[in-house]
């Protein structure tokens, strides 16, 4: 029996899972580390943190299934997105990595746009934003030029784990996507981006697609691991793009709903023709040569989080949300907005903050609960009208997949907000799978991403929209859509008092 394996490198956690020809999962391991908050806004992590855990999730696996040593035909990866990895000339970490949710480049975002103009949307077709690894450069140019001085490689968190195990330096296109410094269409990096902010190109992986070959295990890493024939290991992808992939977003007319501590609602794109000018993300897909668009929800699965955590702690989310299927769409006139810790899609503002508008003596916890669902429902809605009005995105099905997809109440929801037959997973691997079918693709199993999912994604509990429910929320989400109006210069103040 064959094997791959698929190594998903999560800002709390490394899994692996281990996966055979037929695309059944035979082993899996994760291992926690911690991240660092030095100040306010800061979010770090060292890098030698997840090195210790894939060695130690490969031994895991090792020891599940010794029959790796002689069949392991591939590894490849899913890495999260953005943060930024910096080694000098020895190959040693100079700092620790900067991470996509960290906050601290506001200003040097505000000097990108300022001095690449039209330039970043045309090229790398985002906006700049703090999770961009571009930013993270930049401040320290102005903040460390210590360090920068010593910078020689510069690289994204699974592309260090690649180059620890193969002592090769790239990177893929989906995950260069990402960094304000990828040319999406021509996919080569934007010489003219670089230039403009004295960023070396040279200090740059060599650019791949997911599914091709890095290189094999370096002999200390084969031997480490016990192997005993050449493994190699292929580039792998963002963590977005693999979800999608394990998702089987590969083609039109497909969507995906990721429910987790943000929101993501995913559309499969066939190429970068789109312009949804920065308003949602266009970034190079997993699946070689295609694209998907993007919108973030910042709070989604952690506004349920919050409302438990304070008006609810003693209950089990299934405790909390029993009930909420007798309560009417749009929650008897209560209305919830997810913006706790600001915005991303479709609004970018940081100071704007949730509320419930409506509150109404007879609105019990019940209501409550099921105003918070609809609210990050709502939320992501906002980013399939973008892909419908803008680009003309006609959704055939949704995948849903995270915490929204783990309550029949809240997917049929999804039905009824989305107007379209949901889908869910019969077993959910997350990007690990994506990352696992990158593997598959590229030991030659499969010609291609849609004859991998063939075999690797599979659906259950098809969920319909009601058609009385749609016309419900369509009433409801048109009184959705003028409250982050009504409320921003509110919001705005309120933060200025403290």
């Amino acid at each position: 029996m064959a094997y791959v394996l698929g190594i998903d490198l999560g800002t709390s956690s490394l899994k692996g899972i281990l996966i055979n020809e037929q695309g059944e999962v035979v082993a899996e391991s994760s291992y926690d580390y911690p991240i660092s908050t030095p100040k306010i806004g800061y979010s770090e992590q060292d890098p030698n943190l997840w090195i210790g855990a894939v060695k130690k999730v490969i031994v895991d696996l090792v020891g599940l299934q010794p029959a790796m040593k002689t069949d392991l035909k591939g590894i490849s990866f899913s890495g999260q997105m953005h943060s930024l990895v910096v080694l000098d000339e020895q190959k040693q970490v100079i700092r620790p990595a900067i991470l996509w949710n960290d906050v601290r480049t506001s200003k040097q975002c505000q000097t990108i746009t300022e001095k690449a103009g039209d330039l970043l949307l045309d090229l790398t077709k985002n906006r700049a934003l703090e999770g961009f690894t571009l930013p993270k450069m930049l401040w320290i140019q102005e903040n460390e030029p210590e360090n920068w001085d010593r910078v020689h490689y510069m690289m994204l968190p699974k592309d260090y784990l690649s180059f620890c195990l193969t002592d090769i330096f790239v990177t893929d296109f989906s995950d260069a996507a990402g960094t304000l410094l990828l040319d999406v269409s021509k996919k080569e990096w934007a010489i003219p981006i670089l230039d403009l902010f004295d960023i070396p190109v040279e200090r740059l992986p060599k650019l791949l697609a997911s599914q091709d070959k890095v290189g094999n295990l370096t002999k200390e890493m084969k031997a480490f691991f016990g192997f005993e024939v050449d493994v190699p290991v292929f580039a792998g992808g963002a963590d977005n793009a693999c979800a999608a992939l394990g998702a089987g977003i590969i083609k039109d007319g497909a969507g995906m709903c990721s429910i987790g501590t943000s929101g993501v609602f995913l559309s499969f794109e066939k190429d970068a023709s789109v312009d949804y000018q920065g308003k949602l993300h266009l970034f190079n897909h997993a699946s070689k040569n295609d694209y998907y668009s993007m919108g973030v929800t910042l709070a989604a699965g952690n506004s349920l989080d919050w409302f438990k955590r304070t008006f609810a702690k003693d209950k089990t989310y299934s405790e909390l949300l029993q009930g909420i299927s007798e309560i009417h769409p749009g929650s008897d006139g209560l209305l919830f907005t997810p913006y706790i810790v600001g915005e991303r899609t479709p609004h970018v503002d940081s100071q704007i903050r949730g509320s419930f508008i409506g509150i109404d003596t007879h609105h019990t916890l019940t209501h409550f609960s099921r105003a918070v669902l609809e609210g990050i429902t709502f939320s992501l809605k906002d980013s399939q009208v973008m892909m419908e009005e803008i680009a003309g995105r006609k959704f055939d099905q949704i995948v849903s997949v995270g915490g929204g997809a783990k309550n029949a109440d809240w997917l049929q929801m999804q039905a009824d907000i989305f107007n379209t037959t949901i889908l869910n997973l019969t077993v959910e691997q997350g990007p690990g799978l994506g990352a696992a079918i990158l593997a598959a693709i590229g030991a030659g199993w499969f010609e291609s991403a849609a004859e991998a999912a063939e075999v690797f994604v599979h659906y259950k509990d098809e969920v319909k929209p009601i058609a009385e429910n749609v016309a419900a929320y369509t009433a409801v989400y048109k009184i959705y859509r003028q409250i982050y109006q009504a409320t921003q210069a509110i919001s705005h103040d309120l933060l200025a008092l403290k």
